[in-house]
């Protein structure tokens, strides 16, 4: 049997922190014993522990880390379908395979998340305007699910062989089976690089105008926003574009071996900073600095600079101090989104919460998971220092959202209220109809799942 041990966990956001039995099995014999251990009667799979919030946390009940059960089974240069365990990162399906002239269909701001936690959030990217989430690259699913014996039995579903299933997994928080292993698509690039384009936009109504013209048009694009700026700066960004370079675009020292991988230069942040370091003020410099700070309109850059700024800096999550932030994002539909997000972006500088990490990015098709985040419209996501009216000014930011037709992302998610919660998922009903179906006495359970209800 794996061993359990007994530790304080938080997720990326160093908060909630919650005392937890965890056990890091390395085969899948690990694993069912893992499952199978009858001292704890819940327990929830944990990736690199990227989700924000209290997703992959289990106050009191068993984590079942799956990070060692990273192995590439099976890869198609033919078709580009990556067969893998739960476990393996984004970071070394990069190294592995970008210099074979392959990427991930969709990827998000970080590297440091497995395949099993981007399928159990639907994670999206800087191009699901263009592509989709992560659902839209997933072809099958390995599921294990517990039975009446009190033994896990492995089930693959996919689009065609319970489809319920697989799109309840899909943004199901894990709630709905341990991932084992899955299959999903890359898509073919020709160089290891991104042709990228910046562009200032001095407010809120610059930026919307700048995205729905030529950054509409880009396979990849996002934006920096200044959330302190208020009066007719208000929502001034830096607009974020661009596309994988073909081997024509790059410099000529670079032409030869356009897929050879740069390797990344990365610091680290060694210890929490203090309290009184992240404030208002020094928010406001670091926003002024960073917005006037000159850059070209266009460059060629390596795609971990691209997609992953945040990776260079290792534990960046440590400038929030001990108690730790947490990651407010929300989605509003275009047709009310652009005073929608005025109007939290609004509330949010009344409020000197102070962010100088704020990003907002237009979202394509919604999925049809019925827990899954995306929809056509404005996504806004704001870091917060963890502080005592923290929660009280995100509840009305929620409330905000949900006045406007948003919802919030449960992969950041600290503290939604089971009633705004429910507001924001009118399927929910949907997927509980599929987790009771398939975990009827609640043998998964997060601290998410019983904060929000999800539990049978």
């Amino acid at each position: 049997m794996p061993r359990y041990k007994d530790e304080s966990l938080a997720c990326w956001g160093n908060h909630p922190r919650h005392d937890c039995s965890s056990a890091r099995p390395e085969s899948w014999r690990a694993l069912d014993d893992a499952l199978n251990d009858d001292a704890h009667a819940t327990r929830i799979a944990r990736g690199l522990g990227r989700s924000y919030g209290d997703a992959a946390l289990n106050k009191d009940g068993a984590v079942v880390r799956t990070e060692r059960l990273d192995r590439v089974l099976d890869f198609d240069e033919r078709t580009g379908v990556l067969h893998a365990e739960a476990g393996l990162a984004l970071k070394d399906v990069n190294r592995s395979f970008l210099p074979r002239g392959w990427f991930p269909g969709v990827t998000p701001g970080s590297a440091y998340v497995t395949l099993g936690g981007a399928i159990a959030a639907n994670v999206h990217g800087k191009n699901h305007h263009a592509e989709g989430a992560f659902d839209a690259w997933t072809d099958a699913i390995e599921l294990l699910l517990p039975t009446n014996n009190a033994e896990w039995e492995p089930r693959w579903v996919s689009r065609d062989d319970d489809p319920e299933l697989f799109h309840a997994t899909l943004g199901g928080m894990g709630l709905t089976g341990v991932v084992r292993r899955a299959s999903v698509r890359m898509k073919p690039v020709p160089s290891a690089h991104i042709d990228a384009r910046y562009q200032k936009a001095p407010n809120l109504d610059a930026a919307l105008e700048g995205f729905a013209g030529d950054y509409a048009h880009m396979p990849y694009s996002v934006a920096w926003i200044d959330c302190l700026a208020t009066g007719g700066d208000a929502g001034r960004s830096v607009l974020i574009g661009g596309d994988h370079a073909p081997v024509d675009a790059l410099p000529s020292v670079l032409r030869a071996e356009p897929l050879k991988l740069e390797p990344p230069k990365r610091r680290r942040v060694p210890f929490n900073f203090p309290g009184a370091a992240l404030n208002p003020l020094s928010v406001r410099a670091f926003n002024a600095l960073y917005y006037r700070s000159p850059r070209p309109e266009r460059r060629i850059e390596p795609a971990h600079e691209f997609f992953y700024p945040l990776d260079a800096i290792l534990e960046w999550n440590r400038i929030y101090g001990k108690k730790g932030f947490q990651q407010y994002q929300v989605v509003i539909p275009f047709e009310r989104g652009a005073q929608g997000v005025r109007t939290l972006l609004d509330r949010s500088a009344k409020a000197k919460a102070a962010s100088f990490l704020a990003v907002r990015k237009a979202m394509g098709p919604e999925s049809e998971g019925p827990l899954s985040f995306p929809m056509p419209g404005w996504t806004l996501a704001l870091d917060l220092k963890q502080t005592t009216r923290l929660d009280a000014l995100l509840a009305d930011l929620d409330a905000i959202a949900i006045e406007f037709g948003g919802r919030r992302y449960l992969a950041k998610d600290a503290s939604l209220t089971r009633e705004h919660f429910r507001a924001m998922y009118p399927r929910l009903d949907e997927f509980m109809s599929v987790r009771t179906r398939v975990d009827p006495h609640g043998a998964l359970s997060s601290s998410l799942s019983r904060r929000l209800g999800l539990d049978p």
